[in-house]
């Protein structure tokens, strides 16, 4: 019951500090200030909510065993957890990770990226104020290659990765041209600019590294053969901004194909056949999430039981709720984050067993 009151206050203080929250992951990962603050650090105390309601119903269960004993199960929080938080979604990966920890029972280090370790810091700072005590979340700044390394590298430790790859666009050959129309449409309207600006669709890189990898993976792109379409370009000014830029006439073997780019950056593929786009899509190393827009149930149905893909969008995409579990396949990663199966990985079952003689029910 204390855990679940302790959780709860954590929220409600995350809702009362959504503004230096919001500014927080705006300052460090350039995210819409707008978006933040309208829905993203609210949805972090939502899900604090959600971990929060579980918080005092873990339990194990009572068994009736085959000869004269006695079984039950008994669940326990892992101990201490590791977490290494990403730069791209700093307030979302924080409470996606500490909110089940938490509610589990376990005590953990928590990592954030160098480039924006500020809303961490300040959830850490919340979390003591509503009566989490000292020494359970442990927040450590630094660098990945030293206090990432630490973190990762300990001999106790067991470990998981999870990736993101979201730059192809697998286009059937009928509409391709109609499409591509269309996407150049919404591409000159995308404004680029101020993340605290309400008007804009999109701010800079999240540092000069990224800004650099980004603009790299364009150039290789263009001389492996794809077609820049449009975009591929840093915008004059000050900050780490780059043009939305849009490949065609790319083939599989590309690098910007195959690898996570982390940037304003999409290659369109043209395909023939359902079957062809299932298997170009699944010859990937990642499979954390896919998007299927189609009119046909059955076509949708096919495909999502076929891609290899810890999440499947049908007719949307980025549709994430505080009970749906989300987790990767392949590269991507194991394990769940999200609703209660994400609760599963910070909890040992232990089974106990007892003889019990001479029972009615036996």
């Amino acid at each position: 019951m204390e855990r679940r009151r302790i959780l709860l206050k954590f929220a409600d203080l995350i809702d009362e500090n959504v503004e230096e929250l919001a500014a927080l992951d705006t300052l460090d990962a350039a995210n819409l200030y707008s978006l933040g603050k309208a829905k993203q650090i609210h949805d972090g105390a939502e899900l604090i909510r959600y971990y929060a309601g579980a918080a005092d119903k873990i339990h194990g269960t009572t068994l009736k065993m085959s000869s004269e004993l006695q079984g039950y199960t008994l669940v326990e929080p892992i101990g201490v957890v590791g977490h290494i938080i990403p730069w791209n979604f700093p307030t979302q990966m924080f409470v996606m990770k500490v909110g089940p920890a938490l509610a589990a029972g376990c005590t953990m280090v928590v990592k954030p990226a160098e480039q924006t370790p500020l809303s961490a810091l300040y959830y850490a700072h919340l979390a003591k104020q509503a009566g989490v005590p000292d020494g359970v979340i442990n927040v450590v700044t630094g660098y990945g290659s030293t206090a990432g390394a630490a973190i990762s590298s300990h001999m106790d430790i067991d470990m998981g990765q999870v990736c993101v790859a979201g730059t192809r666009t697998f286009v059937q050959e009928g509409i391709y041209d109609k499409f591509v129309g269309r996407l150049l449409e919404e591409v000159k309207a995308w404004v680029v600019g101020d993340p605290f600006d309400p008007n804009v669709n999109q701010g800079p890189q999240v540092d000069k590294k990224q800004y650099e990898k980004v603009l790299s993976y364009i150039e290789r792109g263009k001389k492996e053969g794809a077609t820049l379409l449009v975009g591929g370009k840093p915008l004059p000014g000050k900050g780490y901004y780059i043009e939305p830029t849009i490949f065609t006439d790319v083939t599989d073997d590309m690098t910007i194909a195959k690898e996570e780019i982390f940037g304003p950056v999409m290659s369109i593929l043209k395909f023939k056949t359902v079957e062809e786009a299932i298997k170009r899509g699944n010859g990937t190393k990642y499979g954390l999430a896919a998007g299927i827009m189609t009119n046909d149930l059955n076509i949708a149905n096919t495909v999502a039981r076929s891609l290899r893909a810890g999440a499947v969008w049908i007719n949307c995409y980025f549709a994430f709720d505080y009970d749906l579990p989300v987790g990767g396949y392949k590269m991507s990663g194991f394990g769940k984050d999200m609703g209660i199966e994400a609760l599963h990985k910070y909890l040992h079952t232990k089974s106990v067993a007892t003889p019990i003689s001479n029972s009615p029910w036996l």
